[in-house]
């Protein structure tokens, strides 16, 4: 008796988490996937693209409302306003656009006949206020009460709370919320791999080593994007994770400066001092050295500097305590429940610097030690 197929709708397909999440159940026997972007997606062997604009209700509804095969919903889109990443965090337009995305997806796979078995969504570390606090609880747990304050996660959450009981248990719902995101996907807002790999080459390029930019050093953790997709197939068919929420990390703790090192030896470059500085102000005035390093190298990478690093600039300021004064309080989430339900995967989070790095380098996104020697 063969196994019935199982189709994992990916929202967000280009954003760090959607696209291991896409690659993820693409590979998976007995599921085919579809990838749902703004963007332009080249989909992956087993897998659909369709490009929709989530806040378009009528072309969600039209695109979804009459498709009888959608058993599962991994929703990884977020809307970030423009140059707002850090402060739009807290703004009202910005909370409400993205609880009519994810209702727009929503609305219309819930529906009677509908195949639709369960949907997992993102939250993350601002569900603890990790944003607004000076420190919180170590470590943060998922049993607590909510953090009182305004976020879009909560908007989200109460609506497919609310729509889930509404169905009758006829879907049920996860609830993900990794640490800090590393991946490979590029113009992702949320990644700060191809911003640190771009500083990297520029500096290389000038005949400087690799100098810290960051500030103050913070105990933290890491979640590697496959990582997040093995739980999300984890959790898609995992009874344990019905209608729960999880924390989720690498499994162990790192401090950016201890770790530099491995990301300086992985992108075959000497070490440096630190030298204090916003990547979110200084790279994106280098749009013509970055011209040149794509040249220089003949690489496949856009020659468009921010439409390969998005937001990822100032992102990877905020992580790593850019302008804040020391010592910081450690950022801690016990993953101890998710572990307990059944999930248990794990990968060393120096490890995962170096697989990344790699994979842009493999891809021919960022140079190599070997090119630039040749």
């Amino acid at each position: 008796m063969t196994t019935p197929q199982q189709t994992a709708l990916i929202v967000g397909a280009t954003g760090v988490v959607g696209q291991a999440c896409l690659h993820h159940f693409a590979s998976l026997p007995g599921w085919s996937a579809i990838g749902v972007a703004r963007r332009p997606i080249t989909p992956p062997p087993g897998a659909q693209a369709l490009q929709l604009d989530l806040q378009d209700s009528a072309a969600c509804a039209a695109a979804l409302g009459g498709r009888d095969d959608i058993t599962h919903v991994v929703y990884a889109a977020v809307y970030e306003k423009p140059g707002g990443l850090v402060g739009g965090w807290r703004d009202e337009e910005q909370m409400q656009v993205n609880l009519a995305m994810l209702r727009n997806v929503i609305e219309p796979l819930d529906r009677p006949g509908s195949p639709l078995r369960h949907v997992t969504i993102m939250q993350g570390g601002k569900a603890y206020g990790v944003h607004i606090h000076p420190e919180i609880a170590v470590p943060a747990r998922e049993r607590w009460p909510r953090d009182p304050h305004e976020n879009f996660y909560w908007l989200q959450e109460d609506f497919l709370r609310e729509r889930q009981a509404r169905s009758g248990d006829a879907w049920h719902f996860t609830i993900m919320r990794p640490r800090i995101v590393f991946g490979e996907a590029a113009g992702s807002n949320m990644n700060p791999i191809p911003a640190i790999g771009v500083y990297a080459w520029l500096r290389h390029e000038q005949g400087l080593p690799l100098a810290y930019p960051g500030g103050p050093a913070r105990v933290n953790q890491a979640i590697d994007a496959e990582l997040i997709a093995q739980a999300c197939a984890w959790a898609a068919e995992s009874p344990n994770a019905r209608n729960e929420t999880f924390n989720l990390e690498n499994g162990d703790v790192f401090v950016w400066q201890n770790v530099w090192p491995v990301i300086a030896d992985a992108l075959g470059m000497p070490m440096g001092d630190p030298e204090p500085q916003s990547l979110g102000e200084s790279l994106p005035r280098q749009q013509q050295a970055w011209e040149r390093i794509v040249d220089k190298y003949r690489l496949d990478a856009p020659r468009d500097l921010m439409a390969f690093i998005g937001q990822g600039a100032t992102y990877a300021d905020f992580q790593m305590n850019h302008g804040k004064q020391g010592p910081l309080p450690p950022v801690l989430m016990s993953s101890v429940k998710i572990r307990q339900a059944g999930f248990a995967a794990c990968i060393d989070t120096e490890d995962m610097f170096r697989k990344w790095f790699g994979r842009l380098q493999q891809r021919r996104l960022l140079p190599t030690a070997e090119q630039a020697r040749a």
